[in-house]
């Protein structure tokens, strides 16, 4: 689970800030609502438009083939998300892995089942003339995170890991909801951000500018499916009937993008502009297969890569003890898809 700096003028702050305010679930409308099985996914925002594979899920009814009533829980972030499943407030949590590998260690059975994002969308961003290309050049200067907590700064982490630094030879600056302010007005010498958030400032008036890739170092995904593994064991026709509806809208905003960008007008709180929107899900999109989908289908998991992951949060101190990967991520439900 998924921005720093999100269209429409609104900041993942801001958007976390206006869910922690929600007092009860959005629900979208459903047909035939009675004979229906209930599913609620709770994620790490209200609606935004680069989610319209879930309201096109939906609106043509490919959830309710599948016997769901399908329910979306705004979250305060991933954790919330996760933390709605483990509460029984939600079935199944749109979230990033870092909250998933933090509850795991502290106890907590749960399990990814599908890869939203493949793509790690975090990047370190500096204007051109302060001449940083690589991430050598990134020891001595004050650079931009989105909180302390933040995705942000884990992957920033990594790009620093991959030469052989750390927090300790740079000066790391919490910048809040304004994270390309602070690098506009000279206040950092570069700032981490994501590729929507990336995409709205240069729209801004950012100028020219180099970009690091997290993903060039370690593709971490970013967003997955996580359920308990009671449920996963328990109702594994309804996960699958959600699971194969959501790839469903997946591969229809893969294949339709404009039509996508027309439906968020309806449904996200960010969707207002159309072109806008046509450009976030483009972007999106692209996040959401690689190499693996392209053999396996989406949803595929990396398990190999998973294994460097969990390895290399252990290494920079965010696990304080070894998981086992293969117990907490599965392809065997995306093979049913």
């Amino acid at each position: 689970m998924l921005h720093p700096y999100h269209p429409g003028g609104l900041t993942r702050r801001q958007l976390l800030r206006r869910s922690a305010l929600s007092a009860a679930a959005l629900t979208i409308g459903t047909r035939h609502a009675s004979a229906l099985t209930p599913i609620r996914m709770s994620c790490w925002s209200q609606p935004l438009s680069e989610q319209t594979n879930v309201f096109a899920a939906k609106e043509f009814g490919w959830f309710g083939e599948a016997g769901l009533d399908f329910t979306f829980v705004p979250g305060a972030g991933g954790g919330a998300a996760i933390k709605h499943v483990l509460a029984g407030n939600a079935d199944v949590a749109f979230a990033n892995l870092e909250p998933l590998f933090f509850a795991v260690e502290k106890g907590e059975k749960l399990k990814a089942v599908y890869n939203i994002y493949p793509q790690n969308v975090f990047n370190v961003v500096s204007l051109t003339n302060a001449k940083i290309t690589k991430p050598q050049d990134l020891k001595g200067k004050r650079i931009g995170v989105y909180s302390m907590e933040s995705g942000t700064r884990h992957n920033l982490r990594i790009i620093l890991r991959a030469v052989g630094l750390d927090e300790g030879d740079v000066e790391v600056v919490p910048t809040g909801v304004l994270n390309f302010a602070p690098l506009m007005q000279g206040q950092v010498d570069a700032t981490a951000a994501t590729d929507t958030g990336l995409w709205l400032a240069q729209q801004r008036g950012l100028g020219p500018a180099n970009v690091i890739w997290a993903r060039d170092f370690l593709n971490t995904p970013t967003d997955a499916f996580i359920v308990t593994e009671d449920f996963y064991r328990t109702r594994r026709e309804q996960l699958v009937g959600f699971l194969r509806a959501y790839k469903r809208g997946t591969q229809w905003m893969l294949d339709h993008p404009a039509k996508a960008a027309d439906m968020a007008t309806k449904y996200a709180i960010n969707g207002k502009d159309p072109k806008q929107n046509l450009e976030i899900i483009k972007i999106r999109n692209g996040s959401s297969v690689n190499v693996d989908t392209k053999r396996h289908g989406l949803g595929w998991f990396d398990m190999e890569l998973l294994v460097r992951v969990e390895q290399t949060f252990r290494e920079l101190g965010l696990l304080k003890r070894q998981l086992n990967v293969q117990d907490m991520f599965t392809n065997e439900l995306v093979g049913m898809l």
